[in-house]
């Protein structure tokens, strides 16, 4: 009798001679592209852009997917995919340069759908990069900033911020309060800015500040200059994966040369902003796109009831409708982009693009969540990262309210900004 407890304990800890069944998940497969086009939007690119297309697209497969969701979970900034995307050509946002083959807008807007499809860091890393920071320099810089930035910034060599936001104005932004004060033939900056992404980690901020004649002004800034002090914003639950300051401009000196001639009202400031404004778009139709993919792909993978959630009829029934969502977006933001091309695209038009992007976006992305299950909450399945990301995208570049007023004052002619 005292021998038969350990005899048995030793019976209940001895390895199994068969394996456990049905506690083993599948590695499922949710980053094959899918070349969706139900209405032929896409239908006649050019040979030109589908390259850029492409290139960032691979760009994305094998350089981005592997590391992502590491990256994003521990909050890392990867500057070598700056200086990978430059030598990629991939940064200048349509922006024209000399020693560089024409980079058409389509080409740009194609490029940011396929970085946000893989992450939207990866993608604000390129937005802020080409989108504001040089594009900020080539329409208002003097030949000297131009021939000085433009280069280095579109092969990342060199990586620019863009620091309009304040801590206590964001949507109001024409209110800003950082000043630069005429002194000594140059000018003295003092001011707080906020959420400016790679304001800490860089070589140049262009910071807009208030002049002596009160009108918003540009300066190219210095990150080591004294009295520019950066501090990286940390507990973000959304674009892990790039670092954004809070910058105090505690009396900056800078030459009279650091101003940007053509930088001389928030008019300025807005052409820049409306010309990013579709980047953004695009930006969330690729988000968009990468939700349904991983959601059409998880469905057919995913065993639940004895048969794949594809065969459901809710989860066709849910797939049925973000492809709905998807292509009015396709086709959307195809027909405001030629208006663009063509000079006819209205600031109320790329505002429109925006709101309605970054709303399908969001919309989608829950839906995608959802079906994913427990697994949807997984950085690694995709579908949660861009479900975060997107909150950002929501925000930026012009609240989802900000826009709706902007188009309902283009709809009633009467504004309703407080």
């Amino acid at each position: 009798m005292s021998n038969s407890k350990p005899e048995a304990s030793a019976r209940a800890s001895a390895p199994r001679a068969t394996a456990l069944q049905g506690t083993s998940e599948p590695e499922y497969a949710l980053w094959e592209p899918l070349d969706v086009d139900v209405a032929g939007a896409f239908s006649g690119i050019s040979a030109d852009d589908l390259a850029y297309r492409d290139r960032a697209r691979e760009f994305v497969q094998t350089e981005v997917r592997p590391v992502i969701a590491g990256i994003w979970d521990r909050a890392e900034y990867p500057l070598h995919f700056a200086k990978r995307l430059g030598e990629l050509d991939l940064l200048r946002d349509g922006i024209d340069l000399p020693g560089f083959p024409h980079q058409s807008l389509l080409a740009a807007s194609l490029t940011m759908m396929e970085l946000a499809r893989g992450d939207g860091s990866v993608a604000t890393i390129a937005g802020v990069q080409g989108g504001l920071a040089l594009r900020s320099i080539a329409y208002c810089g003097s030949e000297e900033q131009r021939d000085r930035w433009l280069e280095p910034l579109a092969r990342g060599t060199e990586i620019g911020a863009f620091a309009l936001t304040e801590p206590t104005h964001g949507s109001d932004s024409v209110s800003l309060e950082t000043r630069a004060e005429s002194r000594d033939g140059g000018y003295v900056l003092t001011g707080h800015k906020k959420w400016i992404g790679s304001g800490s980690v860089g070589q140049v901020s262009v910071v807009w500040a208030r002049g002596d004649d009160g009108q918003v002004q540009g300066f190219l800034v210095p990150q080591n200059a004294p009295g520019y002090r950066a501090t990286t914003i940390e507990g973000k639950v959304s674009l892990r994966a790039i670092w954004q300051a809070h910058i105090e401009l505690d009396g900056v000196r800078l030459d009279a040369d650091a101003k940007m001639p053509g930088a001389n009202s928030f008019k300025d400031t807005a052409r820049v902003l409306q010309a990013t404004r579709l980047g953004v778009a695009w930006s969330a139709l690729g988000h968009a796109l990468g939700v349904y993919e991983t959601a059409v792909h998880y469905a057919k993978q995913r065993v639940q009831f004895g048969r794949p959630l594809a065969a459901s009829q809710i989860v066709q029934a849910r797939l049925s409708e973000m492809l709905s969502q998807l292509t009015s977006l396709q086709t959307l933001l195809m027909q405001l982009t030629r208006a663009e091309d063509a000079g006819e695209l209205s600031g109320p038009g790329a505002s429109l693009g925006k709101y309605t992007a970054t709303r399908t976006a969001r919309a989608m992305a829950a839906n995608a969540r959802d079906l994913l299950g427990g697994n949807g909450i997984l950085t690694e399945n995709r579908v949660a990262r861009h479900f975060a990301d997107i909150e950002a995208l929501h925000t930026y570049e012009g609240t989802e309210t900000v826009q709706a007023l902007i188009i309902g004052r283009e709809i009633t002619g009467m504004s309703a900004f407080a």
